[in-house]
């Protein structure tokens, strides 16, 4: 119930009704209790007098709901058709018709125009959909990942390229690389590091070998699930899953599992699928191997770290654009020489240049010698990049530049 009172502009009252002037203006002074569930207040037309809007039922809201989603298709559909027109000068052009710089872009734009309440990771996720289902009009494309399907590569696929494109599943990371090299993929997804275990030596030592260029990078927060048919922890007797999920929580399995047999498979997908047809064993996976062979979650998120990232890196054939927020990636080798590790630093440090990472791996074809991998934020197109990396050729066997590309949020 509303109560309300209203006082009109002292200069319009009778001498024993008027009120103070506090202000130039008329002054209105509302007092009113106010109970209500739906129930909206609005401002009439008419000069200084509120009404209460009818209020909305269920099936009001609902018809309002499908009025903006009828909309909301209307401008899909007038997007692809845009979208569609975009494909076609692309291919007169021969440019790419993927470029991961204006998918950043939009996702950037966005998210500083939203007021909300939509919040921004959901509005990510929608484009993510969109943008995936227009590349799709625009050329099929497949990207190849570490399968089988359900693992964290497969689940870094999705976040990257939405649902749209073809997912196909290889068995190792020198197989994604191969579908790459002779076309039978446009991209490959590839994991790289582990916040917790550090790199995947089999991807480093693939670049030594390969013409591919890093196109983009994938930062997953990684949580591994205790998973079994019963849902039971006591009816556990044998836990499988890939290594280094196994390292990850090896402190709660020794805790809570602790003369529990552990046995390495493949990855998480195959350990999952063994565990599907065994009642006393169980699988640390991801939560959605559990919904794919029809699992119970015995306890979530075992990993001991709680900031459990895994780095994957998006390769293809060419370099991709600049996007105003890069990372480069080269690596290179040097002879056993005295301070040719300031040396081979010096060239970014006198330039400012942040190194975000090095690691070294062992040349293979030679005894005690090794070669570097330097990740440093800016593009490869940046002169002051452009120069150092010149200027390391000098001291260097040999240098190679593994691409630059947008860096993950």
């Amino acid at each position: 119930m509303l109560v309300l009172f209203r006082a009109t502009s002292a200069q319009n009252s009778p001498p024993s009704r008027r009120l103070p002037r506090h202000s130039k203006n008329s002054c209105f002074f509302t007092a009113f209790a106010l109970s209500y569930r739906t129930s909206q207040q609005i401002q009439s037309p008419f000069r200084g007098e509120l009404t209460l809007q009818k209020t909305k039922t269920l099936t009001d809201l609902r018809l309002e709901i499908d009025t903006v989603d009828d909309r909301l298709l209307e401008l899909l559909n007038q997007r692809a058709a845009l979208v569609i027109e975009v494909g076609r000068l692309k291919a007169g052009e021969k440019r790419d018709f993927h470029v991961p710089s204006r998918e950043r872009e939009i996702y950037e734009r966005l998210t500083a125009r939203n007021q909300g309440p939509f919040p921004n990771e959901g509005l990510k996720s929608v484009f993510r959909e969109i943008i995936s289902a227009s590349l799709a009009l625009e050329a099929p494309m497949k990207v190849a990942f570490l399968g089988p399907k359900a693992t964290f590569s497969h689940l870094a696929t999705m976040q990257h390229f939405g649902y749209s494109a073809e997912l196909v599943p290889l068995k190792s990371i020198p197989a994604v690389f191969e579908a790459v090299e002779k076309g039978q993929a446009t991209y490959g997804m590839v994991p790289v590091e582990n916040s917790t275990e550090g790199v995947v030596s089999y991807t480093l030592d693939m670049f030594m070998e390969s013409e591919l260029k890093i196109n983009a990078e994938v930062l997953l927060e990684v949580h591994h699930d205790l998973l079994s048919r019963t849902g039971r922890l006591e009816d556990i007797k044998k836990v499988y899953s890939h290594p280094q999920p196994i390292a990850q929580c090896r402190k709660w399995l020794e805790e809570n599992l602790p003369n529990v047999p552990l046995v390495d498979v493949a990855s998480t997908a195959v350990a999952a699928q063994i565990v599907s047809e065994d009642y006393t064993s169980a699988a640390i996976a991801s939560e959605i191997a559990a919904s794919m062979y029809d699992l119970k979650v015995v306890r979530k998120r075992i990993e001991d770290q709680v900031n459990n990232f895994t780095r994957f890196l998006v390769i293809g054939k060419k370099m991709a654009e600049k996007s105003g927020d890069d990372k480069t990636s080269l690596m290179f080798s040097v002879k056993d020489q005295v301070g040719i590790l300031y040396r081979m630093l010096e060239p970014f440090a006198k330039r400012g240049i942040n190194l975000s990472k090095i690691e070294s791996r062992p040349l293979k074809k030679k005894a005690w010698e090794y070669i570097f991998f330097l990740d440093m934020l800016g593009h490869i197109s940046d002169p002051p990049i452009a120069e150092a990396v010149q200027e390391l050729r000098e001291c260097c066997q040999f240098v190679k530049v593994l691409g630059s590309y947008p860096k993950a949020k």
